[in-house]
Order: structure tokens, then C-alpha cells, then sequence
């Protein structure tokens, strides 16, 4: 059985960005995929927004940080936080083994992204990379090299039991 690695569905070249577009990864595809079961994950699809949809950006507030329409300013993040609550507890259960999540998005971005924020507080210590980081073949292999070892413990819900 191959190690299970959640991914942000844009990455597998899933139509689902905000243009209805994707930002499918090539090298990292072909560099990982033969070598673990991608679980993908739109957060902002799933969160109920749609595709096409309004982009979102982060914005800094006294109340904390907020996903807002570009446009429309509606605020998501009472969506995007319930949503990824109940998505984390179902990947938990899955024993992923590591994470590749989308550069510089508003969900998935680990430079502040709602989704990757919940992800690496609820699931510390599981191998979570963002593509950019993925993009040397040394990169790569040092990534799949955490998954194995974490997949080599029963994953990381066997680990944080």
C-alpha cells in the first residue's frame, strides 16, 4: 500500500481555482505520484464557494485575520473554519503520511493560508511541503523520504494515538 499524501486538487490539474483554471504541477507529479496515493482537497471549492468564484485574499483585522471577496468583501472565514474542522477530523482518519499544499492561496499557502494554517496545527509533525519548496528533484526526494518514514509508522494518525 502506497503512502497516502493529501494535495491541493489545483496541483493534480483539477479545474477548480477561482478562473476555473488549475495549476497542475507537472514535475512534482511525475516525481512523486508514482510513489503514493494522492488525496485531494479544494478547500475553497469545498468550503462551498464554487468554481468559477471571486477570489479571496486575506486580510488583517483586529479580530484577526479574515478571507474576504476580492470584490464583494463578503467574509468567508467562518465557512473556510468550520469547514476545515470537519475536513481535518475525516483526513485524520486516513492516516495520510505527509501533504503538498498550494504556494502564496489564501486557503492552502503556508505563509498564512486559513486551511494550511488548521492543517499543521492540528496535524504537527506530518511532512507538509508547498510545491514551490517541491521543486528540485532533491526537494522531492527528501520529501518522499519523510513520507515513507512517516508511512513506515502507520502514518500520522498511528503516530498520535
Amino acid at each position: 500500500m502506497k503512502p497516502r499524501v493529501g494535495v491541493s486538487r489545483c496541483l493534480l490539474g483539477d479545474e477548480v481555482r477561482y478562473d476555473g483554471g488549475h495549476k497542475r504541477a507537472a514535475v512534482l507529479l511525475d516525481r512523486l505520484g508514482p510513489h503514493v496515493e494522492w488525496v485531494p482537497v479544494c478547500p475553497e471549492v469545498e468550503a462551498g464557494m464554487g468554481t468559477p468564484r471571486e477570489p479571496v485574499h486575506l486580510v488583517s483585522r483586529p479580530d484577526g485575520v479574515r478571507m474576504l471577496g476580492v470584490t464583494s468583501a463578503r467574509d468567508w472565514t467562518g465557512e473556510m473554519q468550520a469547514w476545515a474542522s470537519e475536513r481535518l477530523r475525516a483526513l485524520k482518519a486516513l492516516h495520510l503520511s505527509g501533504y503538498v499544499l498550494k504556494a502564496r492561496s489564501p486557503s492552502c499557502g503556508l505563509e498564512g493560508g486559513l486551511f494550511a494554517g488548521a492543517l499543521v496545527e492540528t496535524m504537527s509533525g506530518l511532512p507538509v511541503a508547498d510545491e514551490e519548496q517541491l521543486g528540485s528533484a532533491a526537494a522531492a526526494d527528501a520529501f518522499l523520504a519523510q513520507v515513507r518514514a512517516c508511512h513506515a509508522r502507520g502514518g500520522w494518525q498511528a503516530a498520535h494515538q
